[in-house]
């Protein structure tokens, strides 16, 4: 019998790294997949329920230099020999990765033993790690097609994001929301987003009015998410059924994580979207930018944004479903569907190609 191939995936954080890198995995059943990750991240919760688990200690630089510069330039460094002897010690085949900081030792420790890596990068502007290390990569696969051209150097496909599997099929969704009626689902990504949070709980005594009902995923650091009630609003913290809720609503006001964007249109959700600011290299307000000039989308800055014009954006798309039914065919043009059996291919040809 002939082995595995065994794949290391370097994937961390939030779940804009961590969905798409879940999605390729399940493309890949006969592979035997290990992941790289760093504690106490959502990796810790969502992946050893399928694949074992091995951390880093590896975090991102932040401001100017510092002594902590130099503890994470150590730890960095540090973290590409411990990922040269987990390749090593598990005989790895190959390395995918969608990005961030941990990219970066698995990357190098990738190079120092001779094995393919593959990238998937969703954002619209690359990241530093992408950036300076795209090159190295056998493949770096984008999310969004105008990608490429800040990656010159890079070889590089356009395969869209990959989503989870059941974003592809009719999801049930086990919440009472009636037929006919609009649901607006509020989802500020996998932390929360609290400014947001407390905007939408201004506009939601309209938007009920006008005869909506409201979905708000608050995250969980909100500290005012308990003081506000209504029988058309309901609050969680966590939603596991993203697919059904998305496919349920007529409209999403949302963060712009790439991620997020592309189940958007997969589900051909229309969207107000608000970029989280202090994104490195403000990379979601031109994530955002694309929906919006593909017509998917409205966009706000949080920093000029006021409870008065959001909830007058979302009364004026509840009163116009011929507006709503047109960002939705938009938005369904800005997603590959089987981006996720696209990398998973990009893996496969990489893999042969090294043997």
């Amino acid at each position: 019998m002939t082995e595995p191939i065994r794949l290391l995936i370097a994937a961390s954080g939030t779940g804009g790294h961590l969905f798409p890198a879940l999605a390729l995995a399940q493309q890949l059943p006969d592979y035997e997949i290990t992941w790289l990750g760093v504690p106490d991240r959502l990796e810790t919760t969502l992946v050893p329920r399928q694949y074992p688990l091995q951390t880093i200690p590896v975090e991102g630089f932040q401001g100017r230099p510092s002594l902590k510069t130099v503890k994470i330039s150590w730890n960095l460094l540090r973290s590409v020999f411990t990922v040269r002897k987990l390749i090593k010690s598990k005989q790895i085949n190959a390395v995918a990765t969608t990005g961030g900081y941990i990219a970066a030792p698995a990357i190098v420790a990738a190079k120092l033993c001779g094995i393919p890596v593959i990238f998937h990068e969703s954002n619209f502007i690359p990241g530093k790690v992408t950036t300076w290390l795209g090159r190295w990569c056998d493949k770096v696969a984008i999310g969004f097609r105008g990608t490429a051209k800040y990656l010159p150097n890079c070889a590089t496909v356009w395969i869209s994001t990959p989503v989870r599997e059941q974003f592809h099929q009719p999801q049930p969704l086990d919440l009472s929301i009636p037929a006919g009626k609009h649901l607006i689902v509020v989802a500020g990504g996998s932390q929360g987003a609290v400014t947001v949070n407390q905007k939408v709980r201004s506009c939601v005594p309209a938007w009920v009015n006008a005869g909506a009902f409201i979905v708000h995923l608050t995250g969980k650091n909100d500290p005012e998410a308990a003081t506000f009630s209504h029988d058309h609003y309901l609050s969680l913290e966590f939603f596991d059924n993203m697919a059904a809720l998305l496919q349920r609503a007529d409209l999403a006001i949302s963060r712009a994580g790439a991620g997020t964007l592309t189940e958007l249109a997969v589900t051909q959700t229309p969207a107000i979207l608000i970029p989280y600011p202090f994104a490195a290299e403000n990379h979601q307000m031109y994530n955002a930018q694309v929906f919006v000039d593909a017509g998917a989308a409205l966009m706000f800055a949080q920093k000029s944004l006021t409870a008065a014009q959001l909830e007058q954006a979302g009364l004026e798309l509840l009163q116009s479903p011929e507006k709503l039914t047109t960002m939705a065919k938009a938005a369904g043009t800005l997603a590959d569907l089987d981006s996720a059996e696209q990398l998973a291919a990009i893996v496969r040809a990489s893999v042969e190609k090294s043997r």
